[in-house]
């Protein structure tokens, strides 16, 4: 008698269960929600008082189309627009010296010719920021530089406003704190790409006499392009959704002059009673993040478009 045969693609479908319950639950269904009650003009009297709801009153006046979205962009006590010109600003200060500071460290620490000792001890001291709590290095961060600070008392030699009084002065502050906790991580990356490129490309560009410049940005860039598309898309949508940091330097207000306030403190100064309006801002911070992600693969995507096929030549 024939033994009947095993089969085990069935336990890899069993494995998964437990990730697809864990992603409905948490992500999922509150996804759903929140589409669902940012057409909803619902407030929920917590005891906290917002911008959203100075009064503080319970209203459930149901479905109300669009207003939530036209009151968080336009409204009178709209702050949206200002939020998001902040996040995307302290999202560039820290992240265009990131990737220019992890390209170079990558490129670097796979070059064959330069041959660099201690690797594995520099990898480790480059990503360790990534592993400390962004609390704490905030926490640090703000007792150097606040008012009577180290640095603000060398810096500022005693002068009237800290830096963290100055808005550029509090911005390059929170981008330096994001681009150090980032930035080893980015080089791993990118360090893995570059890895992955036929080294036989290299020696033939050198054959022909290309010089390391040449060789970066016509054979290395090109092709790590799709780590670099995901390095950019993940960066912006960390970015868009950015508020340890900026709430530790800056206060819940997003001081000096809420220039430091972004999209997701708006969400969290109303979680606690403007629930329509709080889910119109996430609603919209989904798309925007759909889109930018879009038109990032979009750009970064260098295959050649479909050529028109040459109909063949009648014979005589």
């Amino acid at each position: 008698m024939k033994k009947k045969s095993i089969s085990y693609a069935k336990w890899g479908y069993i494995f998964l269960i437990p990730f697809f319950v864990v992603y409905i639950i948490f992500a999922l269904v509150p996804l759903v929600q929140t589409f669902y009650y940012s057409f909803m003009d619902r407030y929920v009297d917590t005891g906290a008082i917002s911008i959203f709801n100075p009064t503080g009153n319970v209203v459930d006046n149901g479905f109300c189309g669009l207003k939530n979205f036209k009151d968080v962009l336009i409204g009178e006590n709209a702050q949206f627009t200002q939020a998001f010109v902040n996040t995307i600003i302290i999202w560039l200060v820290g992240f265009i010296p990131q990737i220019v500071f992890s390209l170079l460290l990558a490129v670097w620490f796979t070059d064959i010719r330069l041959k660099l000792k201690a690797q594995g001890f520099f990898k480790t001291v480059i990503y360790l920021p990534n592993v400390i709590m962004a609390s704490a290095i905030s926490l640090l961060f703000y007792s150097l530089f606040t008012k009577g600070g180290a640095l603000d008392t060398l810096l500022n030699s005693g002068g009237d406003m800290s830096l963290l009084d100055q808005v550029w002065g509090a911005r390059g502050i929170v981008g330096f704190i994001n681009f150090m906790m980032w930035y080893g991580n980015t080089t791993i990356l990118l360090m893995a790409a570059i890895m992955g490129i036929d080294t036989s490309l290299y020696e033939s560009a050198q054959i022909d006499g290309a010089n390391p410049t040449q060789t970066f940005w016509r054979i290395t860039i090109p092709l790590i392009k799709p780590i670099l598309a995901y390095v950019l898309i993940t960066s912006m949508i960390g970015g868009l959704q950015m508020f340890d940091v900026p709430s530790f330097i800056g206060s819940d207000m997003g001081s000096p002059s809420g220039k430091l306030k972004t999209i997701v403190m708006i969400i969290q100064t109303g979680k606690d009673s403007a629930i329509g309006q709080v889910g119109a801002i996430s609603v919209l911070i989904f798309i925007i993040s759909a889109i930018l992600g879009f038109l990032t693969l979009k750009v970064m995507n260098d295959e050649p478009g479909k050529k028109k096929k040459k109909k063949p030549a009648k014979s005589r």
